[in-house]
Protein backbone atom coordinates (compact mmCIF):
# COMPACT_ATOMS: atom_id res chain seq x y z
CA UNK A 1 0.00 0.00 0.00
CA UNK A 2 0.88 3.53 -0.84
CA UNK A 3 1.78 5.55 2.24
CA UNK A 4 0.00 9.01 2.84
CA UNK A 5 3.95 10.03 3.66
CA UNK A 6 4.67 9.40 0.09
CA UNK A 7 2.53 11.73 -1.07
CA UNK A 8 4.47 14.07 -2.47
CA UNK A 9 2.33 17.58 -3.08
CA UNK A 10 -0.65 18.45 -0.50
CA UNK A 11 -0.41 22.39 -0.87
CA UNK A 12 -3.79 23.60 -0.84
CA UNK A 13 -5.20 20.06 -2.18
CA UNK A 14 -8.39 18.94 -1.17
CA UNK A 15 -7.92 15.30 0.01
CA UNK A 16 -10.96 13.29 0.89
CA UNK A 17 -10.34 11.14 3.81
CA UNK A 18 -12.46 7.81 4.66
CA UNK A 19 -12.48 8.13 8.44
CA UNK A 20 -13.85 5.89 11.68
CA UNK A 21 -17.06 7.98 12.24
CA UNK A 22 -19.43 5.39 13.72
CA UNK A 23 -19.31 6.18 17.41
CA UNK A 24 -21.54 5.06 20.06
CA UNK A 25 -24.30 7.85 20.21
CA UNK A 26 -26.67 7.88 23.07
CA UNK A 27 -29.11 10.83 23.66
CA UNK A 28 -27.97 13.08 20.70
CA UNK A 29 -24.07 12.97 22.12
CA UNK A 30 -20.78 10.75 21.69
CA UNK A 31 -20.74 8.45 24.58
CA UNK A 32 -17.25 7.10 23.00
CA UNK A 33 -14.95 9.03 21.54
CA UNK A 34 -11.35 5.88 20.58
CA UNK A 35 -12.16 6.00 17.43
CA UNK A 36 -12.61 9.62 16.68
CA UNK A 37 -9.13 9.64 19.07
CA UNK A 38 -7.61 7.71 16.16
CA UNK A 39 -8.33 9.59 13.59
CA UNK A 40 -6.53 12.67 14.33
CA UNK A 41 -2.58 12.15 13.45
CA UNK A 42 -3.83 11.15 9.78
CA UNK A 43 -5.88 14.59 9.89
CA UNK A 44 -3.34 16.78 11.66
CA UNK A 45 -0.35 15.13 9.13
CA UNK A 46 -2.28 16.52 6.26
CA UNK A 47 -3.31 19.59 7.79
CA UNK A 48 0.28 20.13 8.87
CA UNK A 49 0.99 20.19 5.07
CA UNK A 50 -2.02 22.42 3.68
CA UNK A 51 -4.18 20.52 2.79
CA UNK A 52 -8.18 21.41 2.51
CA UNK A 53 -9.11 18.01 4.47
CA UNK A 54 -12.57 16.59 3.58
CA UNK A 55 -13.76 13.67 6.39
CA UNK A 56 -16.03 11.17 4.81
CA UNK A 57 -17.63 8.19 6.94
CA UNK A 58 -20.77 6.98 7.83
CA UNK A 59 -22.95 6.01 11.44
CA UNK A 60 -25.42 3.48 12.23
CA UNK A 61 -26.80 1.16 9.67
CA UNK A 62 -30.28 2.28 9.17
CA UNK A 63 -29.47 4.91 6.78
CA UNK A 64 -31.34 7.85 8.18
CA UNK A 65 -28.61 8.83 11.21
CA UNK A 66 -27.09 11.88 10.95
CA UNK A 67 -23.30 12.60 11.83
CA UNK A 68 -23.84 16.12 13.79
CA UNK A 69 -23.15 14.83 17.02
CA UNK A 70 -19.66 12.90 15.89
CA UNK A 71 -18.99 16.84 14.35
CA UNK A 72 -19.81 18.25 17.69
CA UNK A 73 -17.32 15.78 19.43
CA UNK A 74 -14.74 16.44 16.90
CA UNK A 75 -14.95 19.79 16.70
CA UNK A 76 -13.16 19.68 20.39
CA UNK A 77 -10.10 18.12 19.01
CA UNK A 78 -10.45 20.55 16.06
CA UNK A 79 -12.42 23.59 17.16
CA UNK A 80 -12.20 25.20 13.25
CA UNK A 81 -13.88 22.03 11.70
CA UNK A 82 -16.87 22.59 9.47
CA UNK A 83 -19.89 20.31 8.90
CA UNK A 84 -21.92 19.83 5.43
CA UNK A 85 -25.30 18.59 5.98
CA UNK A 86 -24.81 16.40 2.45
CA UNK A 87 -22.09 13.67 1.02
CA UNK A 88 -22.40 15.09 -2.79
CA UNK A 89 -23.38 17.37 -5.93
CA UNK A 90 -23.09 21.08 -5.73
CA UNK A 91 -23.94 22.38 -2.02
CA UNK A 92 -20.72 19.69 -1.42
CA UNK A 93 -18.14 21.13 -3.37
CA UNK A 94 -19.27 24.10 -2.82
CA UNK A 95 -18.08 23.55 0.92
CA UNK A 96 -14.93 22.04 -0.42
CA UNK A 97 -13.92 25.44 -2.65
CA UNK A 98 -14.72 27.52 0.51
CA UNK A 99 -11.93 25.02 2.84
CA UNK A 100 -8.43 27.45 3.24
CA UNK A 101 -5.44 25.30 3.29
CA UNK A 102 -5.31 23.39 6.50
CA UNK A 103 -9.15 23.35 7.10
CA UNK A 104 -11.12 20.70 7.51
CA UNK A 105 -14.94 19.62 6.87
CA UNK A 106 -16.98 16.79 7.39
CA UNK A 107 -19.34 15.51 5.16
CA UNK A 108 -22.85 13.88 5.90
CA UNK A 109 -23.57 10.31 7.00
CA UNK A 110 -22.26 8.57 3.59
CA UNK A 111 -25.15 5.71 4.25
CA UNK A 112 -27.76 7.83 3.54
CA UNK A 113 -26.97 7.54 0.11
CA UNK A 114 -28.41 3.81 -1.17
CA UNK A 115 -25.12 3.95 -3.43
CA UNK A 116 -22.82 3.25 -0.36
CA UNK A 117 -23.35 -0.12 0.68
CA UNK A 118 -24.48 -0.98 -3.45
CA UNK A 119 -21.15 0.48 -4.33
CA UNK A 120 -22.71 2.63 -6.88
CA UNK A 121 -19.88 3.62 -9.53
CA UNK A 122 -22.05 6.77 -9.74
CA UNK A 123 -21.59 7.66 -6.44
CA UNK A 124 -17.94 6.84 -6.11
CA UNK A 125 -17.99 8.92 -9.05
CA UNK A 126 -19.71 12.00 -6.96
CA UNK A 127 -17.39 11.96 -4.13
CA UNK A 128 -14.08 11.16 -5.82
CA UNK A 129 -15.80 14.49 -7.65
CA UNK A 130 -14.81 16.62 -4.71
CA UNK A 131 -10.80 16.55 -4.49
CA UNK A 132 -8.10 15.13 -6.00
CA UNK A 133 -6.40 12.61 -3.58
CA UNK A 134 -8.38 9.57 -1.51
CA UNK A 135 -6.66 8.61 1.74
CA UNK A 136 -8.23 5.30 3.58
CA UNK A 137 -8.17 5.61 7.07
CA UNK A 138 -11.32 3.71 8.54
CA UNK A 139 -9.89 0.07 8.87
CA UNK A 140 -13.22 -1.03 10.70
CA UNK A 141 -15.00 -0.86 7.36
CA UNK A 142 -11.97 -2.33 5.52
CA UNK A 143 -13.67 -5.66 5.31
CA UNK A 144 -16.81 -3.89 3.24
CA UNK A 145 -16.74 -3.83 -0.46
CA UNK A 146 -19.03 -0.17 -0.36
CA UNK A 147 -18.22 2.77 -2.29
CA UNK A 148 -16.22 4.61 -0.04
CA UNK A 149 -13.97 2.41 0.55
CA UNK A 150 -13.23 0.09 -3.23
CA UNK A 151 -15.01 2.62 -5.22
CA UNK A 152 -13.52 5.86 -5.04
CA UNK A 153 -9.86 4.26 -5.18
CA UNK A 154 -10.85 3.96 -8.73
CA UNK A 155 -11.00 7.28 -9.53
CA UNK A 156 -8.45 9.01 -7.42
CA UNK A 157 -4.81 8.60 -6.44
CA UNK A 158 -4.80 6.51 -2.90
CA UNK A 159 -3.01 6.09 -0.13
CA UNK A 160 -3.34 4.52 3.58
CA UNK A 161 -3.82 6.92 6.12
CA UNK A 162 -1.59 6.28 9.67
CA UNK A 163 -4.20 4.10 11.29
CA UNK A 164 -5.05 1.70 8.67
CA UNK A 165 -0.81 1.59 8.48
CA UNK A 166 -1.00 0.66 11.82
CA UNK A 167 -3.83 -1.58 12.20
CA UNK A 168 -2.02 -3.58 9.42
CA UNK A 169 1.24 -3.85 11.04
CA UNK A 170 0.41 -4.77 14.27
CA UNK A 171 -2.79 -7.37 13.35
CA UNK A 172 -0.09 -8.81 11.31
CA UNK A 173 1.75 -9.59 14.16
CA UNK A 174 -0.69 -11.05 15.95
CA UNK A 175 0.01 -13.54 12.86
CA UNK A 176 2.83 -14.57 14.55
CA UNK A 177 2.15 -14.88 18.12
CA UNK A 178 4.80 -15.62 20.87
CA UNK A 179 4.46 -18.72 22.63
CA UNK A 180 2.83 -19.85 24.69
CA UNK A 181 -0.71 -17.65 23.43
CA UNK A 182 -3.91 -17.11 23.76
CA UNK A 183 -6.94 -16.13 21.75
CA UNK A 184 -9.97 -15.19 22.73
CA UNK A 185 -12.99 -14.94 21.04
CA UNK A 186 -16.27 -13.62 22.61
CA UNK A 187 -19.35 -12.40 20.69
CA UNK A 188 -22.17 -14.25 18.25
CA UNK A 189 -23.17 -15.49 15.13
CA UNK A 190 -21.26 -18.62 14.76
CA UNK A 191 -21.05 -18.26 11.14
CA UNK A 192 -18.73 -14.76 10.67
CA UNK A 193 -16.36 -16.26 13.04
CA UNK A 194 -15.90 -19.81 11.78
CA UNK A 195 -12.54 -18.82 9.18
CA UNK A 196 -10.89 -17.11 12.18
CA UNK A 197 -12.09 -19.74 14.80
CA UNK A 198 -9.68 -22.42 12.05
CA UNK A 199 -7.45 -20.11 11.46
CA UNK A 200 -6.53 -19.13 15.33
CA UNK A 201 -6.56 -23.01 15.90
CA UNK A 202 -3.75 -23.54 13.38
CA UNK A 203 -1.74 -20.41 15.18
CA UNK A 204 -2.30 -20.23 18.61
CA UNK A 205 -1.73 -23.03 21.12
CA UNK A 206 -5.52 -22.40 23.02
CA UNK A 207 -8.08 -20.87 21.51
CA UNK A 208 -10.91 -19.97 23.72
CA UNK A 209 -14.48 -19.40 22.98
CA UNK A 210 -17.00 -17.40 24.78
CA UNK A 211 -20.38 -15.10 24.74
CA UNK A 212 -22.97 -16.30 22.99
CA UNK A 213 -20.81 -18.24 20.17
CA UNK A 214 -20.04 -20.87 22.86
CA UNK A 215 -23.57 -22.04 22.74
CA UNK A 216 -23.63 -23.24 19.64
CA UNK A 217 -20.38 -25.85 20.76
CA UNK A 218 -22.40 -26.78 23.83
CA UNK A 219 -25.76 -27.24 21.82
CA UNK A 220 -24.15 -29.40 19.80
CA UNK A 221 -22.09 -31.20 22.47
CA UNK A 222 -26.18 -32.11 23.95
CA UNK A 223 -25.43 -29.93 26.55
CA UNK A 224 -28.46 -27.46 28.06
CA UNK A 225 -28.76 -24.47 27.10
CA UNK A 226 -31.97 -23.66 28.46
CA UNK A 227 -33.57 -20.13 26.09
CA UNK A 228 -30.25 -18.60 25.29
CA UNK A 229 -29.08 -17.48 22.02
CA UNK A 230 -27.78 -19.26 19.04
CA UNK A 231 -27.25 -19.25 15.89
CA UNK A 232 -28.25 -22.53 14.29
CA UNK A 233 -24.64 -23.69 12.89
CA UNK A 234 -23.88 -26.65 11.75
CA UNK A 235 -23.63 -29.35 14.38
CA UNK A 236 -20.91 -31.42 12.06
CA UNK A 237 -18.72 -28.53 11.45
CA UNK A 238 -18.85 -27.51 15.71
CA UNK A 239 -18.40 -31.33 16.47
CA UNK A 240 -15.10 -31.27 14.37
CA UNK A 241 -14.00 -28.28 15.76
CA UNK A 242 -14.60 -29.33 19.22
CA UNK A 243 -12.03 -32.64 18.65
CA UNK A 244 -9.06 -29.77 18.63
CA UNK A 245 -7.16 -29.96 21.67
CA UNK A 246 -6.77 -26.52 21.73
CA UNK A 247 -10.16 -25.57 22.04
CA UNK A 248 -11.57 -24.04 25.19
CA UNK A 249 -14.70 -23.62 26.05
CA UNK A 250 -16.57 -22.15 29.72
CA UNK A 251 -17.27 -24.37 32.82
CA UNK A 252 -19.41 -22.31 34.13
CA UNK A 253 -22.15 -19.64 33.76
CA UNK A 254 -24.26 -17.08 35.00
CA UNK A 255 -27.74 -17.48 33.99
CA UNK A 256 -30.85 -15.99 34.53
CA UNK A 257 -34.44 -16.19 33.30
CA UNK A 258 -35.44 -13.77 30.33
CA UNK A 259 -36.60 -10.03 31.60
CA UNK A 260 -34.90 -10.34 34.59
CA UNK A 261 -31.83 -8.03 35.95
CA UNK A 262 -28.63 -8.46 36.59
CA UNK A 263 -28.80 -8.85 40.50
CA UNK A 264 -30.85 -12.14 39.38
CA UNK A 265 -28.08 -13.92 37.88
CA UNK A 266 -27.18 -16.87 39.38
CA UNK A 267 -23.36 -19.13 38.62
CA UNK A 268 -24.65 -22.61 37.68
CA UNK A 269 -21.84 -25.46 36.18
CA UNK A 270 -22.56 -26.02 32.67
CA UNK A 271 -24.89 -29.23 32.72
CA UNK A 272 -26.99 -27.53 35.30
CA UNK A 273 -28.83 -24.52 33.06
CA UNK A 274 -32.85 -24.95 33.75
CA UNK A 275 -34.78 -24.85 30.28
CA UNK A 276 -37.02 -21.67 31.44
CA UNK A 277 -32.75 -19.75 31.67
CA UNK A 278 -30.62 -18.14 29.43
CA UNK A 279 -26.81 -18.41 29.30
CA UNK A 280 -25.58 -14.44 30.12
CA UNK A 281 -22.02 -14.54 30.85
CA UNK A 282 -19.28 -16.57 32.45
CA UNK A 283 -19.16 -17.70 35.27
CA UNK A 284 -15.68 -17.49 38.26
CA UNK A 285 -14.11 -20.47 37.31
CA UNK A 286 -14.15 -19.78 33.27
CA UNK A 287 -12.74 -16.52 34.35
CA UNK A 288 -9.96 -18.44 36.53
CA UNK A 289 -9.05 -21.08 33.84
CA UNK A 290 -8.70 -17.93 31.58
CA UNK A 291 -6.76 -16.34 33.33
CA UNK A 292 -4.22 -19.25 34.20
CA UNK A 293 -3.95 -19.48 30.47
CA UNK A 294 -3.19 -15.97 30.12
CA UNK A 295 -0.45 -15.74 32.78
CA UNK A 296 1.68 -17.91 30.80
CA UNK A 297 0.95 -16.35 27.73
CA UNK A 298 3.71 -14.20 25.69
CA UNK A 299 0.45 -13.39 22.91
CA UNK A 300 -2.99 -12.82 23.89
CA UNK A 301 -5.41 -11.78 21.21
CA UNK A 302 -9.36 -10.71 22.39
CA UNK A 303 -11.86 -10.09 20.24
CA UNK A 304 -16.09 -9.97 21.57
CA UNK A 305 -17.55 -9.85 25.26
CA UNK A 306 -17.81 -12.35 27.08
CA UNK A 307 -21.45 -12.12 27.88
CA UNK A 308 -24.45 -10.49 27.18
CA UNK A 309 -22.88 -7.06 27.86
CA UNK A 310 -25.26 -4.56 26.16
CA UNK A 311 -27.80 -5.59 29.20
CA UNK A 312 -25.29 -5.45 32.01
CA UNK A 313 -24.00 -8.75 31.80
CA UNK A 314 -20.53 -6.96 31.98
CA UNK A 315 -18.35 -9.09 34.74
CA UNK A 316 -17.15 -11.44 32.66
CA UNK A 317 -15.79 -9.15 30.08
CA UNK A 318 -14.50 -6.68 32.92
CA UNK A 319 -12.49 -9.66 34.60
CA UNK A 320 -11.09 -10.70 31.74
CA UNK A 321 -9.95 -7.43 30.55
CA UNK A 322 -8.30 -7.03 34.18
CA UNK A 323 -6.63 -9.72 33.54
CA UNK A 324 -5.17 -9.41 30.09
CA UNK A 325 -4.27 -5.77 31.51
CA UNK A 326 -2.28 -6.93 34.42
CA UNK A 327 -0.57 -9.77 32.18
CA UNK A 328 3.18 -9.29 30.63
CA UNK A 329 1.68 -10.63 27.54
CA UNK A 330 1.55 -8.53 24.13
CA UNK A 331 -2.01 -7.91 23.75
CA UNK A 332 -4.14 -7.12 21.18
CA UNK A 333 -7.59 -6.72 20.96
CA UNK A 334 -10.34 -5.16 19.16
CA UNK A 335 -14.54 -5.07 18.87
CA UNK A 336 -16.65 -3.05 19.96
CA UNK A 337 -18.16 -3.85 23.27
CA UNK A 338 -14.52 -5.07 24.11
CA UNK A 339 -13.20 -2.12 23.47
CA UNK A 340 -15.93 0.06 25.40
CA UNK A 341 -15.51 -2.47 28.24
CA UNK A 342 -11.57 -1.23 28.32
CA UNK A 343 -12.55 2.27 27.59
CA UNK A 344 -14.59 2.61 30.56
CA UNK A 345 -12.27 0.42 32.91
CA UNK A 346 -9.64 3.37 31.85
CA UNK A 347 -7.15 1.07 31.57
CA UNK A 348 -6.66 1.34 27.58
CA UNK A 349 -2.72 1.88 28.29
CA UNK A 350 -2.24 -1.48 30.10
CA UNK A 351 -2.63 -3.06 26.20
CA UNK A 352 -0.20 -3.26 23.42
CA UNK A 353 -2.35 -2.98 20.76
CA UNK A 354 -6.35 -1.81 20.87
CA UNK A 355 -7.63 -1.99 17.10
CA UNK A 356 -10.90 0.32 15.77
CA UNK A 357 -11.91 -2.76 14.02
CA UNK A 358 -14.60 -5.69 14.98
CA UNK A 359 -15.19 -7.72 11.61
CA UNK A 360 -12.67 -5.89 10.02
CA UNK A 361 -10.57 -7.27 12.56
CA UNK A 362 -11.86 -10.82 12.12
CA UNK A 363 -11.66 -10.67 8.45
CA UNK A 364 -7.92 -9.49 8.45
CA UNK A 365 -6.87 -12.51 10.78
CA UNK A 366 -8.52 -14.67 8.94
CA UNK A 367 -7.40 -13.69 5.03
CA UNK A 368 -4.19 -11.34 5.79
CA UNK A 369 -6.01 -9.21 4.06
CA UNK A 370 -9.59 -6.90 3.30
CA UNK A 371 -11.22 -5.32 -0.29
CA UNK A 372 -10.37 -2.05 1.36
CA UNK A 373 -6.71 -2.69 1.45
CA UNK A 374 -6.87 -4.35 -1.95
CA UNK A 375 -8.05 -1.67 -3.57
CA UNK A 376 -5.08 0.97 -2.17
CA UNK A 377 -2.95 -1.46 -3.94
Amino acid sequence: MRSVRSIKVLENIPVLVRCALNVPVQGGEVAGSFRLRRALPTIEYLRKHHARVVLIGHIGNKGTETLEPVFRAMKEFIPELRFCPVTTGPKARDAVRQLPPGGVLMLENLRRDKGERENRRDFAAALADLADIYVEDSFDVCHRPHASVVGVPEFLPSYAGFLVEEEVRELSKALKPGKPSLAIIGGAKFGTKEPVLKKLLALYERVFVGGALANDFMQASGRPIGKSLVSGADKTELKTLMGNRKLLLPVDYVVARAGTTVASGRVVEIQDVDPIESILDNGPKTIALIAAHAEKAKTILWNGPLGNYENGFVQGTEAIAHVIASSKARSIVGGGDTVAAIEKLGISDQFSFISTGGGAMLDFLAKGTLPGLDALR
